[in-house]
């Protein structure tokens, strides 16, 4: 790679930054620091993978946003943010990934469990969605897993949350600066099939790979008094993204908005979601699964709930470490 091609990514980066990045006072100290390595040749004699790398680790230096990110691609890549999202090869990935949905079953004890890993926009997952949510009605507790959540699509987020409410709520704001507007986030008045519902427990099982929109999830559903989570913090990205074209093999991601909580104007931007049960992430489920059967069998026994609490009772012996008392205590 030529030093002027070089110097022309790194000003397309600059470029974007300074049109885009939700805080443009950081944005002009990124591209001062940007410049700097540069002219120090920090990217000379690497190829685009390395350059990419280097990169990333200059922006994220400057205030540890971990949506910034030039990212090398092994395809070229598609055009700015609607276009890739539009684009077959993202359409396949969501297919191939089942739409992040990986697993959805019922436990043992009639205790819902849904495993995510990514929030696909609702135009494509919400099919999958639907169809995981109307397994998950009748059990009597809930597990959302977002240990492996790598992000996604607020709309997505607002899909999901809807099925485990019974109201209209107004949960989270996005303040853009393109136009400097706020976008408040209310849960959807009608989702097809039958809801989780607003009364039963839920827990929600977070780790330090959950980000971004898997995080929403967590804040959300925890700020709301609607589920505890449970697990260790979460990696801390508060700040919804777009990508942009940077070369052929070249994109980079940029904050565009903040997410904030509507009542105390907090997000999870640096400190990640803070668990209300902290255990190591490897032992969530554990946990939480114990105090979902613990639950389960104050249900009672009385008629067809008999058959459910013998198989609760016969899980609980079965799990191991369940740490916290049933009423969240450490």
């Amino acid at each position: 790679m030529g030093s002027q091609a070089r110097a022309a990514q790194v000003n397309e980066v600059i470029r974007r930054l300074e049109a885009h990045y939700v805080f443009p006072d950081v944005a002009a100290k990124l591209a001062d620091a940007l410049r700097h390595r540069l002219d120090d040749g920090a990217y000379a004699d690497v190829d685009d993978a390395e350059f990419a790398t280097l990169v990333t680790a200059d922006l994220q230096s400057v205030n540890g946003d971990p949506h910034l990110r030039l990212r090398h691609h092994t395809d070229p890549v598609a055009d700015d943010g609607d276009a890739a999202v539009n684009s077959d090869g993202f359409r396949i990935e969501a297919e191939l990934e089942s739409y992040g949905i990986a697993e959805v079953r019922r436990l043992a004890g009639n205790v819902g469990y849904l495993d995510t890993t990514m929030l696909y926009p609702a135009e494509l997952a919400g099919p999958a969605i639907a169809a995981a949510m109307t397994l998950l009605a009748p059990a009597d507790a809930l597990l959302l897993d977002v240990r492996r959540n790598r992000g996604g699509s607020p709309g997505t987020s607002a899909l999901l949350q809807t099925y485990l409410v019974d109201e209209q709520v107004h949960y989270l704001d996005i303040y853009e600066r393109e136009g400097d507007k706020t976008t408040q986030m209310w849960t959807l008045p009608y989702v097809p099939g039958p809801r989780f519902g607003g009364t039963k427990p839920i827990w929600v099982l977070t780790g330090p790979r959950t980000f971004s929109g898997g995080e929403d999830l967590a804040f959300s559903l925890q700020q709301q008094g609607r589920a505890k989570t449970v697990g260790e913090a979460t990696r801390g990205g508060a700040h919804p993204r777009e990508q942009y074209k940077v070369d052929t093999y070249l994109d980079v991601t940029i904050s565009i908005a903040r997410s904030l909580h509507p009542e105390t104007g907090e997000n999870w931007e640096g400190t990640g979601v803070r668990p209300d049960l902290p255990v190591a992430a490897g032992k969530a489920f554990d946990t939480a699964y114990g105090l979902a059967l613990r639950h389960v069998l104050e249900l009672g026994d009385d008629g067809p709930r008999r058959a459910v609490a013998d198989e609760a009772r016969r899980a609980l012996d079965q799990v191991k470490d369940v740490g916290p008392g049933v009423d969240g205590t450490v």
